[in-house]
């Protein structure tokens, strides 16, 4: 078994159809002897309704994800190196294609029968945001094989370029060099750019404190949209079986009532029977009792 292959094929399924596919391959491993095989398949987690439509968009749309890919790389670098110049001009590009794909996810979606309510809407685009801020939310994201939104996305949006400090500029020259044989000594930051700096570093603990609390809330509103998902499913299917049983129990009830009236029609010729039967019995008796008494006349003549 290529367990790779059956991966890639799990994750391409929807969401209600994975689990008996999943067990169903669990159980083609373990018949096979590939205890390793059903270990990493029966380890896999259905994806949500978001997970799933972003790996749809991974396989629909590559040309885009490899776009979205180039570009969290250079945000991550830009970070890196506090490239101000570099990341204004990357943060404008992350707003406008995240929602741009945003949009496109949920288009697909729609397409293939499993529309998105505006709460999966938003947690489709952290996925992209967590694709952007995070190199290995970004490789699972391009295997298309994610099964839930990342816990703890890093988000950029908390450090603007407005806070971030210039590229360190080299010392101006001076008019006499250090003598020979003397160690010149670093340059220290001043304080503006140690003020600077500190600011980054607060804000960028903020965004990950603020970003980890928003994909908890997230979660847990993906939890409970699943589960009033399920409710309704539930509630529909028992509305369709009360209405089934609805109709049985009138188609009874009107049998019930032919039953009754033909019963009740029963009855009247049972005793309209029994009366015409006593009737007959009481003429055949007379006859009877006549026969006797012209038959004892005619022997006394």
């Amino acid at each position: 078994m290529d367990v790779e292959e059956v991966i890639d094929a799990l994750y391409g399924l929807r969401p209600e159809e994975f689990v008996a596919a999943r067990d169903a391959r669990v159980a083609e491993a373990r018949r096979a002897k590939d205890a390793a095989a059903a270990r990493r398949i029966a380890g896999l987690r259905r994806p949500t309704l978001a997970a799933w439509a972003s790996n749809l968009f991974v396989r629909r749309r590559p040309k885009e994800a490899e776009r979205l890919l180039e570009l969290g790389e250079t945000l991550r670098q830009a970070h890196r190196t506090l490239d101000a110049g570099q990341l204004r001009q990357a943060s404008r590009r992350q707003h406008q294609m995240i929602t741009v794909l945003a949009r496109e996810t949920a288009e697909l979606a729609q397409q293939a029968g499993l529309p998105l309510t505006e709460a999966v809407r938003h947690e489709v685009e952290q996925i992209l945001h967590g694709v952007l801020a995070d190199a290995q939310v970004a490789a699972e994201w391009a295997a298309a094989r994610l099964a839930k939104a990342p816990a703890a996305t890093v988000d950029f949006t908390a450090v603007t370029p407005e806070i971030l400090p210039e590229r360190p500029r080299p010392p101006a020259a001076t008019a006499s060099a250090p003598a020979r044989g003397t160690k010149s000594r670093p340059a220290k930051p001043d304080r503006r750019t140690r003020a600077r700096r500190e600011r980054v570093n607060q804000a960028r603990a903020h965004s990950e404190e603020a970003e980890t609390e928003a994909r908890r809330s997230q979660d847990a509103l993906s939890r409970a949209e699943e589960t009033k998902q399920a409710a309704d499913a539930r509630s529909g299917r028992a509305r369709d079986r009360v209405a089934e049983l609805e109709e049985q129990l009138q188609g009874a009830r009107e049998e019930l009532r032919e039953a009754t009236e033909a019963a009740g029609l029963a009855d009247t010729a049972v005793r309209n029977a029994a009366r015409a039967a006593d009737k007959a019995r009481r003429t055949a008796d007379r006859a009877r009792r006549e026969l006797d008494r012209l038959t004892e006349a005619a022997d006394e003549a």
